[in-house]
């Protein structure tokens, strides 16, 4: 999960009220809020700095900008957001919002949206998809999520060592984590590809089918999730309606775009690959169900003389061939083998064996 910061939580604050920003409540929901200044280590921020912040007002120090990054899974945090004086109606909507969506818009100088990420699980192979938003004006970022997102603790660790020139690389550099933890989940992915692959250029009559189709399954489930959260990302930066400032058009229009369209061509790579395993698969069952079926209609071919000798000196009649003597069951056993040996020889000349 997102790491404590290094510098200490906010408090939360109660009794917000959605039409006043008092020190007392400005820090409510906060994780983190820092200001921070290309080559120096980000500072935090005061209850007064922080309204001020949020009240539009450019820091004092030139270059330096502003990360606030709340945690919404309260009502009252949410409140909090809506109540932020400098940004528009719709944009403290989509940062309140608990809807897992995918998008990006600008209005004037701001750059707001929703934007996929990975939850904090225990192993990169059960990692969930979760969402953050944010909100990015040239001296201010907001950001929100109601779970932890683990690349944005990653970013903001990363600044304790190098701070950024402004708030759109932080977006940037968020969405290249995202992007380099979906192509760690393909590795991997690919992995299980491997172990499936290896078992079908191993094909005997052991073969587990089952533990195959399985690899393969959790490849195919796993593969079309990243998918749907990776493809509307692509589309976003790709729709051409998509005006972006200026300040903010190449850190995170065009470094992004890059890395998530490598990303999606690598998925989709992986999905083209697990479905021709999955085709071999199916051909390997077939084949291995047709050597079954062709041992059994053997047998049963080579049974049939037996069959039809049983049933005749079965038949309760007078007068039965062999019926007395002491030697006629074996006599009829031989008639039997005779027969079965018939019948192999008249399949292996007509090449059915």
């Amino acid at each position: 999960m997102e790491n404590v910061p290094d510098f200490p939580m906010m408090d939360n604050a109660t009794g917000l009220s959605a039409d006043m920003l008092s020190a007392s409540s400005v820090s409510n929901g906060l994780v983190w809020a820092i200001a921070c200044q290309p080559g120096q280590k980000p500072e935090r921020l005061t209850d007064e700095q922080i309204a001020r912040a949020l009240e539009g007002s450019p820091p004092d120090e030139p270059a330096t900008w502003v990360w606030l990054h709340y945690d919404i899974v309260h009502t009252a945090s949410r409140a909090h957001i809506q109540a932020i004086p400098c940004l528009p109606e719709e944009v403290r909507l989509a940062l309140g919002s608990t809807d897992r969506g995918t998008n990006v818009e600008a209005e004037g100088d701001i750059v707001y949206g929703a934007l996929p990420g990975f939850d904090d699980a225990m192993s990169e192979d059960d990692k969930n998809l979760s969402a953050w938003r944010f909100a990015v004006l040239p001296t201010l970022l907001i950001t929100t999520r109601r779970q932890p997102v683990p690349a944005l603790g990653v970013i903001y660790r990363a600044m304790q060592r190098a701070s950024y020139d402004s708030p759109a690389e932080v977006v940037d550099h968020t969405l290249l984590e995202f992007a380099d933890t979906v192509r760690r989940n393909i590795a991997m992915l690919d992995d299980q590809l491997d172990r499936a692959e290896d078992l079908l250029l191993t094909l005997d009559q052991h073969t587990d089918f089952g533990r195959i189709s399985g690899l393969i399954g959790r490849v195919r489930r796993r593969s079309t999730e990243l998918r749907r959260v990776i493809s509307p990302v692509d589309r976003i930066f790709h729709n051409e309606d998509l005006e972006l400032p200026a300040w903010a058009e190449d850190d995170i229009r065009d470094r992004s775009q890059r890395q998530i369209h490598a990303a999606l061509d690598d998925l989709l790579a992986l999905q083209d690959r697990a479905r021709s395993l999955q085709d071999e698969l199916a051909s390997g069952q077939a084949e291995e169900t047709n050597r079954r079926l062709y041992t059994v209609s053997i047998v049963t071919t080579l049974m049939l003389p037996a069959t039809f000798v049983t049933g005749f000196f079965g038949m309760n009649t007078g007068g039965m061939f062999l019926a007395t003597g002491t030697l006629g069951t074996v006599e009829a056993g031989g008639i039997c083998f005779v027969f079965m040996m018939i019948t192999w020889l008249l399949l292996k000349i007509m090449k059915l064996l």
